[in-house]
């Protein structure tokens, strides 16, 4: 059996030796195919790496954490207090040393394994408490401009320096504590909080930021747009191994008929489709992990810019996204094949020859293919209409997507057959006839450019959309000329007489975080005026909102809040233990976090201890109101953020927020057009016994090259009008579906028609440069290849 099997697999083999171009072909799209993959995975991995350590480092959902009320720090007689009364907490300090986060812990109190450093095993306790040395990542240390010892530490995250307390306290110029870690394991009997500092609150672990969770829908889209090219690749795959199969019916047909069994044809078969996945899927990771090194600075950076996520721009080799990236190149190799063992499973020994067996298997399959693309976008529509969650909602727009492409050949076969019906010149009639005879062996290449055009739509479309709302948003929301911020409650009251006095109108902003409706919440306190009733806009409000806000007698909460808590207009929320009327939902693009606004008067009468350390300033001169207000209370330079800084801060980080999606639409699109020219490619050897007889009925080659590239040309620009109306049904479904289930909020949808003009050309170009290439062989055929077609006819 061995040896019948290893003479059936050299003798598949021995197919890709005389179509080196398929090989090539074949290769290349599963290592495309899986190099995108991969190289989503890798950005994935090693940002969820990044996450985990910066959780082991700052203690980010390991444990409670004590807190000041109002925006100050700890005072170290607090942290005694606490102490001699049987509080097991260890003190925190954190601040900023040369734009890197400095973080000073007591190794005595602190939790093992807290900071990211190994006490007793990478450094020595001694060492940490006097050695006077401070512990960075590699990147964080070349940052760091001191004079003590910096050691590196590949355990902490990027971006973060840990040393000890009493070293950080001298750096940072700081004498109270930022934080205090309370350990899992406290005495029974311990007095409450409130009596021994009701200066702080009680930070539980469930309302600590997770970063993985706040980032899960950024890394979702990735993956959806990882499979979404994987997808496109393997349709190159399919394609490539359908044609083989085509071509080797006859090699099939005679190993059976001289006594190989089917089921070592089968095995030679899995055996070369495995070799073949090895080889692809190994060109694929190399592939992958260049395009993750090249995409990651611009991911660190949006992951920076929207979640204050810091991420290592450095990529290293993890076990699980080079796995991952070998196991779906063999799932793809996997469903590229089966069809075709099916059929040779499926068929008699000598049926298996015959053109009309695979003709007829072809023509059964198209209608099965037909009837799951109906039953696909049946489920679409069930999902649409009753789906939660976010994984209903990918799952919706896989269905539609996959739907839309398996029944694209229906489609094209029935506007060609239009065509043909309408056509009364013997060549045109000949063209179109011929062009739809083409479709079956051409349908996955342009089911890749339609799943390609459609993604580039929907996904522009979604962009910009989301970039026009982003805008108005900022104009709405950055209308104050001038910001203030402050650091120290104390400086606020003369900060805010000094604006009264020279400001057309102050708003100062106060804000403090807290637990409400189970939910970790943004608590702002504003000053309600015409500013506000001139700019913001909302998704919902009660007529008389603003007043209500001004008299204490509502609050209003941001889109993300009301969704989460299925909430809105005219219902109440718990906070501060009193039922509060909700009178307004408005909407708060980019902020991850549920947000509540009270009026100023409610504000202070349930946290009088808050001072406002932000300030917004109405002014026809903002420079000269800085001057004015530094002269009066001292403040710095960095103190002070004009409109235009902070809008043009925030346009740039939208921008490479989507620098990496766009780097996947573009490469998507490439992927289809080498798909075709795959497909044209393989094909131009089965096409010469259909156009020798043209060229003998006196078409030129010139004329049949000619009509080869308007064929293809033809069918891209029917894709096109087809990837419209699925390109803006996907953005539909990633604005008002997919988007509120992953941030909370729903954006309004756009249209650009001049992008759409644009992309259009774009796909019509990449199916001229995908046709070119046959066309020119096709040209310079030589014409005694034409006659060989002939050579057999009696």
């Amino acid at each position: 059996m061995t040896r019948t099997v290893l003479t059936a697999l050299l003798a598949l083999l021995s197919h890709w030796r005389r179509h080196r171009l398929q090989l090539l072909t074949c290769i290349g799209g599963l290592a495309i195919a899986t190099a995108l993959w991969s190289g989503v995975q890798a950005i994935n991995a090693e940002a969820r790496a990044s996450y985990d350590a910066a959780a082991s480092t700052l203690s980010e959902g390991q444990f409670d954490q004590l807190l000041p009320r109002a925006n100050d720090t700890i005072a170290l007689g607090t942290y005694v207090a606490l102490r001699r009364n049987g509080w097991l907490v260890s003190p925190v300090i954190e601040g900023r040393l040369n734009g890197v986060r400095l973080i000073g812990l007591d190794p005595l109190t602190s939790p093992h394994g807290l900071s990211g450093v190994q006490l007793d095993e990478d450094v020595p306790l001694p060492d940490f408490l006097g050695g006077g040395a401070i512990f960075a990542t590699r990147e964080a240390a070349a940052q760091l401009d001191t004079e003590l010892p910096v050691e590196v530490s590949p355990n902490l995250a990027p971006g973060i320096a840990v040393t000890d307390i009493g070293i950080a306290q001298d750096l940072l110029g700081q004498r109270g504590l930022t934080r205090l870690i309370v350990i899992e394991t406290q005495p029974a009997n311990r007095p409450r909080l409130s009596e021994i500092a009701p200066q702080l609150r009680l930070l539980p672990t469930q309302q600590t930021a997770d970063l993985g969770e706040m980032t899960a829908s950024f890394h979702l889209n990735l993956t959806a747009f990882g499979l979404l090219s994987f997808a496109v690749g393997i349709f190159i795959v399919h394609s490539t191994i359908g044609l083989a199969f085509e071509q080797r019916r006859a090699m099939i047909r005679t190993l059976r008929a001289l006594g190989v069994s089917l089921r070592a044809v089968i095995v030679a078969t899995v055996i070369e489709m495995v070799i073949l996945a090895m080889f692809g899927a190994t060109i694929g990771i190399a592939l992958g992990y260049i395009i993750a090194a090249a995409l990651l600075p611009d991911v660190a950076a949006t992951l920076r810019g929207l979640y204050g996520a810091d991420v290592t721009g450095t990529l290293q080799l993890r076990a699980d996204w080079w796995l991952s990236g070998f196991a779906i190149a063999f799932a793809g190799t996997a469903v590229a094949a089966t069809g075709k063992l099916w059929q040779i499973a499926s068929m008699p020994i000598l049926a298996g020859g015959r053109a009309q067996a695979w003709a007829v298997r072809t023509c059964r399959a198209r209608g099965l293919q037909v009837l799951a693309a109906a039953l696909l976008l049946v489920g679409a529509l069930l999902l649409a209409q009753f789906g939660t969650g976010l994984v209903a909602g990918f799952t919706m727009l896989g269905c539609m997507l996959l739907g839309a492409a398996m029944a694209l050949p229906a489609f094209l076969d029935s506007a060609v057959r239009f065509l043909e019906a309408r056509s009364q010149a013997v060549k045109p009639q000949w063209f179109w006839a011929d062009t739809r005879q083409q479709i079956p062996a051409l349908s996955l290449a342009l089911m890749a450019l339609l799943l390609a055009i459609a993604a580039n739509i929907g996904v522009s479309t979604m962009v910009s959309s989301f970039r026009v709302t982003f805008i108005g948003f900022l104009d709405q929301r950055l209308a104050p000329e001038l910001y203030v911020f402050v650091e120290e409650a104390e400086a606020s009251s003369a900060v805010e007489a000094a604006l009264v006095a020279n400001a057309d109108e102050v708003l100062p902003l106060y804000a403090r975080r807290e637990n409400v409706e189970g939910q970790l919440v943004e608590i702002e306190g504003i000053r309600v005026g015409r500013t506000y009733r001139d700019n913001w806009r909302f998704v919902a409000a009660e007529s008389n909102v603003w007043e209500q806000l001004q008299r204490g007698k509502a609050v209003i909460a941001n889109e993300q809040f009301a969704r989460r808590v299925d909430l809105w207009v005219g219902d109440r929320v718990q906070l501060a233990g009193e039922p509060r009327r909700l009178a307004g939902i408005v909407s708060d693009y980019g902020n991850p976090m549920g947000q509540i606004t009270l009026g100023e008067g409610f504000y202070n009468a349930l946290y009088a201890e808050d001072r406002a350390l932000r300030f917004g300033a109405r002014t026809a001169d903002p420079a000269a109101l800085q001057n004015m207000v530094q002269s009066t209370t001292g403040l710095p330079d960095s103190a002070f953020v004009d409109q235009r800084e902070i809008r043009s801060f925030s346009i740039e980080v939208f921008d490479r927020t989507f620098t990496v999606t766009g780097a996947l639409n573009i490469l998507t699109l490439t992927i289809a057009a080498f798909a075709m020219l795959t497909s044209l490619l393989t094909l131009a050897e089965l096409r010469l016994p259909q156009l020798a007889p043209a060229w003998a009925l006196g078409l030129t080659r010139r004329e049949l090259s000619r009509l080869e590239m308007l064929r293809t040309l033809a069918l891209a620009a029917m894709v096109c009008v087809l990837a419209l109306p699925l390109g803006l049904a996907l953005a539909w479904v990633l604005l008002n579906i997919i988007n509120v289930e992953a941030f909370g909020w729903r954006l309004p949808m756009f249209l650009f028609p001049w992008d759409y003009a644009r992309l259009s050309v774009l796909a019509l170009i990449s199916a001229f440069l995908a046709t070119l290439w046959p066309a020119v062989r096709l040209l310079r055929i030589a014409p005694n290849m034409l006659l060989k077609v002939f050579a057999n006819e009696s």
